[in-house]
């Protein structure tokens, strides 16, 4: 077989048969009691808070801080249609790109108004980007007030009810802080206060990054050979304080460990080359986006372990946890899973990956 690096990959290698009972309907009882899947040699049954033993003093955990936003709005065309409209990104105080979903093409220059107590209405200005998915909106008011008001958590739609007042609270990680996301960075739910609290009792460090997710992370991929999928691209910041923490830590030989994907993709996507003196990698600070796209054969610079979800058949993530796994690791875990009666997507049972050598 060819190495991963030089094989040509099918998006038919990353399909595999989901029972429907899998999917995480609703959250635990508790953010922690989840289970955990060590993707060791052999694979390990645990439990979330046994992450505890698997991580060393001086390891650094890089958590994404972005916050979800209720993204998710309807709204009534001057014909009366109906429509829904996904807020995507905003990208000044009254202006976003969304996405729009209607019985009837949306044109541009129509009117959409808002349904709800907050009395907006928006108007469509023109297509988005390079694709024809996305649409510039303008508001009459600020968009996060509007959201605020009557927007709703937009809930993945594998996740089978409408978003209630339990949802709003765990569909959002406890350190969340810049709003901006319309999907939850979802490895971060497993954690509560008091495992933060013990993370920093053993010496385990915390470090923040933010990446604002959009919907292109989970875009179906619609070409068969992967490397012609593109990625939407997604802005993300790292301060100069988590830059300073996590190259300190990649110079003494601890861990940097990516609470999942999106917290590796920007720390992949920010790795610079190193000094003449010491040519390891270092992080960069500052703010960009990013539309890097891992695959199998992708070179890891900066990450060491992956705490992450199961996902979605097809899916770029799954993609992305072969190149860190290897692909082989990957097919047995998740079967491992599927057998095991894991929890799989958002609301779903987490795993911890050793990177692949």
């Amino acid at each position: 077989m060819k190495s991963e690096s030089l094989r040509s990959w099918q998006l038919s290698d990353f399909d595999f048969e989901l029972p429907e009972d899998r999917i995480a309907q609703q959250p635990t009882q508790r953010r922690s009691d989840s289970r955990l899947l060590v993707a060791a040699d052999p694979v390990k049954d645990q439990q979330f808070t046994d992450l505890l033993d698997l991580l060393h003093p001086g390891d650094v955990l890089v958590f994404n801080n972005s916050k979800v936003i209720p993204a998710r709005l309807y709204g009534t065309k001057p014909t009366g249609g109906k429509v829904e409209i996904l807020i995507e990104r905003i990208l000044e105080n009254r202006q976003a790109v969304a996405l729009l979903r209607s019985s009837k093409k949306t044109t541009d220059n129509t009117l959409l108004t808002v349904e709800g107590s907050s009395g907006s209405a928006a108007i469509v200005l023109s297509r988005y980007g390079e694709t024809q998915d996305r649409f510039l909106l303008q508001f009459d008011r600020p968009v996060l007030e509007v959201l605020e008001v009557d927007g709703e958590i937009p809930l993945p739609p594998y996740i089978a009810h409408r978003p209630n007042a339990l949802d709003v609270q765990r569909y959002q990680t406890v350190y969340a802080q810049n709003p901006g996301s319309v999907a939850a960075p979802t490895a971060g739910l497993h954690f509560d206060e008091p495992f933060l609290q013990a993370l920093v009792n053993k010496g385990i460090q915390r470090a923040s990054v933010t990446l604002h997710v959009g919907t292109g992370t989970f875009a179906p991929v619609r070409v068969d050979q992967i490397d012609q999928h593109q990625m939407h691209s997604e802005w993300c910041e790292i301060s100069a304080e988590t830059a300073a923490v996590i190259n300190a830590a990649k110079a003494r030989g601890s861990r940097v460990v990516a609470v999942g994907t999106t917290s590796l993709r920007t720390l992949e996507s920010g790795a610079v080359k190193g000094t003449a003196a010491d040519d390891s990698p270092r992080v960069r600070a500052g703010s960009w986006e990013t539309n890097l796209f891992i695959r199998p054969g992708y070179s890891f610079q900066m990450v060491d372990s992956l705490l992450t979800n199961f996902h979605l058949p097809r899916s770029t993530l799954l993609m992305l946890v072969a190149a860190f796994i290897g692909y082989d690791k990957m097919r047995a875990t998740y079967q491992h899973a599927i057998d095991a009666r894991y929890r799989f997507f958002s609301y779903g049972d987490a795993m911890f990956c050793p990177q692949h050598i």
